[in-house]
């Protein structure tokens, strides 16, 4: 089977399931595992009159930008998968669709949109089913699920010692700011936190410095969409801080931390890696190496 992935989690998927040698396209955003090196490119920014806009770049809490198929290049590709992004800025599904209506066959065309962990996990059985590795698919759920388990158990033991949830903020975007949603909510959770102003299964929301300070978390996590972890440390240092920034109980403790924001934007295996970052630094302590090596750090240092 040949398989084209037109946004980066699925492409995680993919590999993960042992597909790499069915994948025969991806989008421009698309850039692990290291081994996806050389695979087609089927997608392009969307421009306008040939120009990129700033009305076209990425639309806040998402890490895809506006994007349009390359139809030579998709169907150069001779799928007999798709995979595509439900609701987001990709080509839909039928996109795609139209884009075959004159070839002489057409692949299947599978369309995800996760909105939770476990929204997450049906995505991986979905592709598992379609590519003929169910086995692959529910072996993986299974690895997945056991790391996070004994990262729940662990916290679950460290609350009975007497350690308090962490009370946090998450950031999925910084101008405008938007507050975490779809399934960050629940990483924080397991990982032994409250997201103070996340939104468990619905999209990342505007929000507030003045919201910020009346919750007062413990800990602010700046975690923007499409960026990397120096990209978002540049757009901080260009972000205007509100003028009681000193006052929020996070930049008073100096427990403002900034990630690396593709473990909690994309809806692929590496949220469980999210997870195991966020116990660590909620409780540097009982957790440690849990998180991905150079994936965090203190904002001030």
């Amino acid at each position: 089977m040949r398989i084209v992935s037109l946004f980066p989690a699925a492409t995680e998927i993919v590999c993960a399931l042992g597909l790499r040698d069915r994948l025969v396209g991806m989008s421009h955003r698309c850039d692990y595992p290291p081994e996806i090196e050389g695979t087609a490119v089927v997608t392009r920014p969307r421009t306008a009159d040939g120009v990129a806009t700033a009305s076209m770049a990425a639309a806040p809490g998402e890490e895809m930008g506006p994007t349009e198929l390359d139809r030579p290049a998709l169907l150069a590709s001779q799928p007999d998968l798709v995979i595509v992004r439900e609701g987001g800025l990709g080509p839909s599904a039928g996109v795609v669709r139209d884009a075959f209506d004159e070839a002489e066959t057409a692949p299947s065309i599978i369309s995800l949109g996760p909105v939770s962990l476990e929204g997450i996990f049906h995505a991986i059985t979905s592709i598992g089913a379609m590519a003929e590795t169910e086995d692959e698919a529910m072996g993986l759920i299974e690895v997945l699920r056991e790391e996070i388990g004994e990262i729940e158990q662990e916290v679950v033991v460290r609350h009975d010692q007497g350690l308090a949830p962490k009370r946090v903020v998450v950031l999925e975007a910084l101008e405008p700011l938007l507050a975490s949603g779809r399934w960050v909510p629940g990483q924080v959770h397991r990982a032994g936190g409250w997201d103070l102003l996340g939104r468990e299964g619905e999209p990342a929301s505007p929000t507030s410095w003045e919201a910020v300070r009346d919750v007062n978390p413990e800990m602010l996590i700046l975690a923007p969409a499409g960026l990397s972890l120096r990209e978002t440390q540049r757009a901080w240092s260009r972000t205007r801080k509100p003028e009681f920034w000193d006052e929020i109980a996070a930049v008073r403790r100096g427990q403002v931390f900034v990630v690396e924001p593709v473990y909690f934007c994309r809806p692929g295996p590496r949220v469980v890696d999210g997870v195991g970052m966020l116990a660590e630094i909620f409780d540097p302590e009982g957790f440690v190496d849990t998180s991905p090596p150079n994936s965090w750090t203190l904002l001030f240092e």
